[in-house]
């Protein structure tokens, strides 16, 4: 996805001169299945993506979903006066932690974005967010964007030095064996893989250059509704999938949702024999008043206010196996792919005692490591 940042706030921006002016599209990652020997390694963090642009008194958070960031964590733009050099280009990562929990939060990360300034400085003190940098793109006079990552971090770790919390430096090896530690332990603490990045790779924006290796496991799940394709009626959008609890009540736990075309079209009649009404479903509605992990009625996105996201309802008689990452709680992360469905299991079997779940790990431990 290109990225495009928006600043809504032109004014201010008229008096930045960085070698590195906005807008960047960050540098990505493409998946491999395995951590490559001879670079260096990273925790892959599970937050909103951001390069931060600071001269002086000004600062700017860029977004890669085309959105204004700044207004909506003005505890990071505090942190990031105080801790920042007083001109820089920063790539890195805003996170949320819950502290009871000592793990990253995205559902309360997402929460942050909101129109309203009196509900953005409440959840800025109720859930503080962190910034985690990672990459240097330019300091002071000098665009730092074709120098090598090994020369790039070690100037971030000098510029970065004395930076205190909420503030963080990712932490780094070039140990392959530790590399594997960290993909094993980190997960437990909320965090989504590792990134793996040459040492003699220059900063190259939008560019897939880097390389991401992520978790990856397959559940049977029961497939409980469906949402239609946003082309037309005539083709199925997703399946919702659940697993039951070890009180028998069927959770809410994600969507499998990449189909080709004809697939979508002739699921959609493969599953009309299946719908039901909400009232012999068990996501109805008085479940969900009463505090049930359900799909909410007339539900609708977070980062789409237009995109309706109710449901049909089915009988919950199907088994589909997906592939997934990791979790997040008692829900999948990110959308599950589709590996096949399974007929000879008995809906009632899926179970979340079939999840293997991560070894429980500190998000403070994290970024202690030196």
């Amino acid at each position: 996805m290109h990225t495009l940042y928006v600043y809504g706030l032109c004014g201010r921006l008229a008096s930045v001169k960085l070698p590195v002016m906005p807008p960047v599209a960050p540098m990505l990652a493409k998946p491999i299945g395995d951590i490559p020997a001879g670079q260096s390694y990273e925790p892959k963090w599970d937050g909103f993506r951001s390069i931060i642009f600071r001269d002086g008194d000004e600062v700017e958070i860029g977004s890669r979903n085309e959105r204004p960031m700044t207004r909506y964590f003005p505890e990071v733009v505090e942190a990031i006066l105080a801790n920042f050099p007083d001109r820089a280009v920063v790539d890195g990562e805003i996170v949320v932690a819950d502290t009871a929990r000592n793990t990253l939060d995205f559902d309360a990360l997402q929460q942050r974005i909101h129109p309203a300034a009196s509900r953005v400085n409440l959840l800025a003190e109720q859930t503080p967010a962190s910034f985690i940098a990672f990459d240097l793109l330019a300091l002071g006079d000098e665009d730092l964007t074709e120098r090598p990552f090994a020369e790039r971090r070690a100037l971030l770790e000098e510029a970065f030095a004395d930076a205190a919390p909420p503030i963080h430096l990712t932490p780094v090896t070039r140990d392959l064996d530790t590399a594997r530690e960290w993909f094993q332990q980190f997960e437990g603490a909320g965090l989504d893989g590792l990134i793996a990045k040459k040492l003699d790779l220059p900063y190259q924006p939008d560019k897939r250059v880097m390389s991401k290796i992520k978790h990856e496991r397959t559940a049977d799940c029961v497939v409980a509704g469906y949402r239609v394709h946003k082309s037309g009626p005539d083709a199925l959008g997703s399946l919702l999938l659940g697993l039951y609890d070890d009180r028998g009540v069927l959770n809410s736990i994600g969507v499998v949702g990449a189909f080709p075309m004809a697939t979508r079209r002739q699921l959609l009649t493969e599953l009309q024999p299946l719908v039901t009404t909400f009232d012999e479903h068990p996501w109805n509605w008085a479940a969900y008043e009463q505090g049930e992990r359900t799909p909410r009625k007339n539900e609708t996105s977070r980062w789409n206010a237009g995109k309706d996201l109710s449901f049909v309802p089915l009988r919950p008689e199907r088994v589909v196996e997906v592939r997934y990452d990791y979790m997040e709680g008692d829900r999948f992360r990110h959308t599950a792919q589709f590996v096949r469905w399974r007929t000879d299991r008995a809906p009632e079997s899926c179970t979340y005692e079939q999840l293997e779940r991560p070894i429980k790990f500190d998000l403070a431990d994290v970024l202690d490591v030196k």
